[in-house]
């Protein structure tokens, strides 16, 4: 006779006592995520409230403003995904892509890359161009790239993390104008460190991340769509085939009827108006000098130290230096001592540049002259070791 699950006995070897989390402090200088601020914190550990409370409907409101404000845009078609940076991605192309749509990839890193990967899987035409990882795009390339592919939408990295590289945008959106496509841009590592002009510069879609410059935990992806762009996802002639990402519904959410859509996040908002709060405190423009300022510290002190940087001065992004590896010396066994002996994390290379750069970011609250000092002088009195051990098995 069988037994029903009411009767059967519990099993007991799966139980373990454990103890309270209990991670160390690292301080976060890799690609991202950066540190918290501490009030970003405090937000975040609020008691919760609900995701239709009239409280809550005014959070969204300021975070959505404040969202504008970092980005400089009006556009209407502004929030946080309920998901990290990936999710924001997503949702530029899931809302604007049918198929067979040509989507032109402007490639100049890992991150290129992925953009190229989700738009092939909303089943566009997609095309690359590419530059080799270090390098950035001038517009007669993009140009000429427009005039060849004709595409529905140009997608490219602004802050490409994986080569700490900065596309100059002057102009860009003026071509996409001209050519009649829409302009999409990843700003996951620019949004509060790097100086952007979404209206200015005529971007049409754009998507970043809570992590990095605006120093809030991952779990949110910013996410905005101008009036072009919301054309497009209304001329539409099926449905976004994403439902969880598709902003006609998400809009009947965070537009004036809020109704509802999913269980948001809640705390994870309340981090993000406090982290957006924060940088509209200290000024769009301090901010942006801020993190000037420090990343020249650095390149200075590390070309001090006789080490080279990966990209060429005129487009570094303030926000993540890449530095190449000394030949001989295990760059992994380096950032792994730093990690496990002085609690600091930097990131290794991604893609191409795997095992040749070190990538160091000082992003949003950890972007300060305290931070800047204390990895140049682990690099000056640490590193030598490691070249020396290199020399040795030579």
């Amino acid at each position: 006779m069988a037994t029903s699950l009411s009767q059967r006995p519990v099993d007991s070897s799966h139980r373990r006592a454990l103890a309270p989390i209990a991670t160390p402090d690292r301080l976060l200088l890799g690609p991202g995520p950066s540190n918290a601020h501490p009030t970003v914190l405090q937000a975040l550990s609020r008691t919760p409230i609900g995701h239709l409370d009239p409280l809550y409907v005014e959070l969204m409101s300021e975070v959505q403003e404040l969202l504008r404000y970092a980005w400089q845009t009006d556009n209407r078609l502004t929030l946080p995904m309920s998901g990290t940076g990936s999710a924001a991605m997503e949702a530029t192309l899931a809302n604007t892509v049918e198929p067979g749509d040509t989507v032109l990839v402007a490639v100049k890193g890992y991150f290129g890359h992925r953009l190229a990967d989700m738009a092939g899987r909303y089943r566009a035409d997609v095309r690359v161009i590419e530059r080799p990882w270090g390098e950035a795009f001038s517009l007669e390339e993009l140009e000429a790239a427009l005039i060849e592919h004709r595409p529905a939408i140009l997608a490219m990295v602004h802050a490409e993390t994986s080569t700490g590289i900065c596309q100059p945008m002057e102009g860009v959106g003026d071509l996409c104008r001209k050519h009649d496509c829409l302009l999409l841009l990843d700003t996951v590592t620019s949004l509060g460190g790097v100086p952007l002009y979404l209206d200015a510069w005529k971007v049409d879609l754009a998507y970043s991340c809570s992590q990095k410059g605006l120093s809030c935990p991952p779990g949110l992806g910013p996410f905005t769509m101008g009036p072009r762009a919301e054309a497009k996802l209304a001329s539409r002639s099926s449905k976004v085939p994403n439902w969880y990402l598709d902003v006609s519904l998400l809009n009947q959410y965070w537009g004036s009827d809020r109704v509802y859509h999913h269980t948001a996040p809640v705390n994870m908002n309340f981090g993000m108006r406090e982290a957006l709060r924060l940088l509209a405190e200290e000024g769009l423009e301090q901010a942006w000098a801020r993190h000037r300022r420090n990343a020249e510290a650095l390149w200075a002190g590390l070309e001090r130290l006789g080490l080279v940087l990966h990209a060429p001065e005129a487009l570094r992004l303030p926000t993540l230096t890449t530095v190449r590896i000394p030949d001989g010396v295990d760059g992994k066994a380096f950032s792994q001592h730093l990690l496990n002996n002085h609690g600091i994390e930097v990131g290794g290379g991604l893609g191409t540049l795997a095992g040749k750069i070190w990538r160091i970011g000082l992003m949003g609250y950890n972007s300060n002259p305290e931070n800047v000092d204390r990895l140049l002088n682990l690099f000056e009195t640490e590193l030598p070791r490691f070249k020396s051990a290199a020399a040795a098995a030579a």
